[in-house]
Order: C-alpha cells, then sequence, then structure tokens
C-alpha cells in the first residue's frame, strides 16, 4: 500500500491543498539552453565514467572476498588473478572476519597506499561505503574494497587508472533532447523511512532508503515513482524501467537523480538525464535493479540509450 505524509503536518497541508490545484508547470527552460545545460551535463558524465576509482570503463575485476584468507596477484593459480601488469605474482593475502577485511602485502609486492605510503606490514581496509575507505595499489594499478548497502556481501575492485579508454571512451548515444520530458512531480513523503530491497545483476539483493514518492503526470496519466537518498545524500536517487528497454535502452532499466522538493512539496524531473547504470559499460558492478513499483506505464523516450552492440559490455537482462 502507498502511503503519504499525513495531513496533520505543515508539508501534508501543502501537499494536500496542492493536488486540488491545477498542476504546476515545470519552470520554462528555452529550448537552446536546454540543450547547451544537457551537453554539459554529458562531458560531466563522461569524465566521471573513465576518472578513477569510481569510473566505470577502467575496471579491471571485482571479486567476492569469503569469509577466511585469500591469496590475490598476477599468477593464474590465486583465487584472485588481477589482470594487469603493474601486479606481481602474489601481492597479498586479504583476512576477512564478518565485516572486518585486512591485508598483509607479500614480501617485496611494493603496495602502497593512495598517497604513496609503502604498506610493510598488516592493515585493515575500510571498504568503499565506510567514513575512511582505503584505496591502494601498485603503479596505475588501484584496489579497494566494494560493499554494498543492505548487504554483508564485499568483493575486492580492481582498476586502471592509466587505462586507454579514458582517451577513447565515448558515451553511447541519447535520444534527442526535448523539453516536453521536463516535468513537474509532487513529492509524497512517507510517514516514516522504508528500506527498499532490489535484486542486483549479481544475483544478490541490495538495499535503498526509500523517502517517498515522486507523482508526475504525462499522457494525461499520474505515474509515480519511488525515490530513494541516504542521510547524506543532496538529491534523490530514482531507479525506473520503461518499454523503450525492450529496443532502445539498457534491458535492466535506467537510473536518474532528481532535486529534492521545495518546501510546497514539488520538485522538477529531466528525463533527459536519464543514464545507464554501471552494469552497461563493465561486467565488474554490483548494479540494483528497479523495484517493480518503478516500472513506468509510458515509454521514456528521453535520456541515455544502450551502447551500440560493438560497445555493449552489460549483461542481457530478461525481466520476468
Amino acid at each position: 500500500m502507498r502511503s503519504s505524509n499525513p495531513g496533520a503536518s505543515f508539508l501534508g497541508a501543502l501537499l494536500l491543498a496542492g493536488c486540488a490545484e491545477p498542476w504546476p508547470a515545470p519552470p520554462a527552460v528555452d529550448p537552446d539552453v536546454l540543450a547547451v545545460e544537457h551537453a554539459e551535463w554529458r562531458d560531466f558524465r563522461r569524465g566521471r565514467l573513465v576518472e578513477p576509482p569510481g569510473g566505470a570503463v577502467i575496471w579491471l575485476g571485482l571479486w567476492a572476498l569469503p569469509e577466511g584468507e585469500v591469496a590475490f596477484g598476477a599468477d593464474s593459480a590465486l583465487p584472485i588473478t588481477i589482470p594487469h601488469t603493474a601486479a606481481p605474482a602474489l601481492a597479498g593475502t586479504l583476512h576477512r572476519t564478518g565485516s572486518v577485511v585486512s591485508l598483509t602485502p607479500a614480501r617485496d609486492a611494493e603496495l602502497t597506499l593512495e598517497d604513496g605510503t609503502p604498506i610493510t606490514g598488516p592493515i585493515v581496509l575500510g571498504d568503499d561505503r565506510s567514513d575512511d575507505p582505503t584505496t591502494f595499489g601498485i603503479g596505475a594499478l588501484g584496489l579497494r574494497v566494494h560493499a554494498e548497502g543492505g548487504t554483508d556481501r564485499l568483493w575486492l575492485r580492481a582498476w586502471d587508472e592509466e587505462h586507454p579508454a579514458r582517451e577513447t571512451f565515448e558515451l553511447p548515444p541519447y535520444f534527442p533532447v526535448d523539453e516536453a520530458w521536463v516535468v513537474t512531480a509532487r513529492f509524497d513523503p512517507y510517514s516514516e523511512v522504508r528500506p527498499l530491497r532490489v535484486p542486483d545483476v549479481t544475483g544478490g539483493l541490495v538495499e535503498y532508503q526509500a523517502r517517498g514518492e515522486l507523482v508526475f503526470r504525462k499522457d494525461d496519466r499520474e505515474h509515480r515513482l519511488i525515490a530513494t537518498a541516504g542521510d547524506a545524500s543532496t538529491r534523490f536517487f530514482v531507479m525506473l524501467w520503461d518499454s523503450t528497454a525492450v529496443r532502445d535502452t539498457y534491458q535492466g532499466g535506467r537510473y536518474l537523480q532528481v532535486d529534492f522538493p521545495d518546501e510546497a512539496g514539488w520538485t522538477t524531473i529531466d528525463f533527459n538525464r536519464t543514464y545507464n547504470a554501471p552494469c552497461v559499460f563493465t561486467p565488474y558492478s554490483v548494479c540494483a535493479l528497479p523495484p517493480r513499483e518503478n516500472w513506468l506505464s509510458v515509454a521514456v523516450t528521453a535520456g541515455e540509450k544502450r551502447p551500440d552492440a560493438a560497445g555493449y559490455q552489460g549483461p542481457e537482462v530478461t525481466r520476468q
């Protein structure tokens, strides 16, 4: 059952009052200005996709970390084989106990921290969802423990800071920028934060904090999207699926970020900025798939398409 903020609150009263009024139009936008701003956003997005450590295009591997010890290095006989010329045959051993992962470097492995400090003995590694994540590696090879919300699974992630794709990568095609896909949305907050568990492309589950629902109108109908945000978030994160996934966009759905609402509970959704999940560009990702509640009945002919077949790296996902 969907719920909204109780009308007794000031915000709730504003929202209820807003429902009875004509749906507000989105802020006026010049099509030329929209096109320029979209091009700038695409440049920023491309830069993020090739920038270490978060750039999915330059990731080299993702290995699940079991309880106990696991050795890693370039030796193909090891449980974790690092495909990088900078990796020694044996780089070290990772020790996992619950949520704690420590590293013991191999002798003469020359592992260093991100600031260049040599790792000469055992250290505890902070994962990339912690307040103090630990990045380490050798030369252009970067390494870090990866975690996801709502699961105790952990992984070792590797990337190449000198990956040739940093210079050659191009974004996939986009639908033409269209001001008709810049729409006003009403935010219906939940009375309390709800855990939202969704499947990921590895076959597991990840968890987000659902704050409420964004309600927008398109083709004379109202549509809803569950909006998530962490405690430190500055915008909503939305996962959605629509019928363009059959032919034009990623089969598993796309992502979107939306500004928090104003004091009256309204915000603007720019579907031109709908974008692909990291797993479209790499097999070394743990991508969340949209909850069924966010499967839209309207075809969102806006935003990022799936790459051409020659450059498509993501898994084929069939919606059930």
